[in-house]
């Protein structure tokens, strides 16, 4: 499945530094980084876009729930994935809606 390059980069404000928003803005990616309570000139960030963050924040926390992905207990990479998929679907599951035909 190809990746393409991101269009954004979600980080909390412990990434807010000149030198990284310096970088990420080279390489055409945006980011969306509340700045801290101590800078003078602080960059605008877009709140709406940061949203997002706690919601994969959120996501990820759920999956670290199945001890065998927090502790990365399987040895491979491919049974690893494979697990991963798995607990995504068992906390995906309960959000479809089927319709009754």
């Amino acid at each position: 499945m190809p990746v393409g390059n991101p269009k954004l980069f979600l980080a909390d404000k412990g990434y807010d530094g000149d030198f990284l928003r310096e970088e990420l803005l080279i390489h055409g990616i945006r980011p969306v980084i509340p700045p801290k309570a101590n800078r003078k000139n602080p960059p605008d960030c877009d709140f709406k876009a940061y949203k997002d963050r706690n919601r994969i924040e959120r996501m990820f926390n759920r999956l670290k729930q199945f001890r065998r992905i927090a502790t990365r207990y399987d040895k491979t990479r491919k049974s690893f994935e494979a697990f991963l998929v798995l607990a995504s679907v068992k906390l995906w599951l309960p959000f479809i809606h089927v319709r009754a035909f």
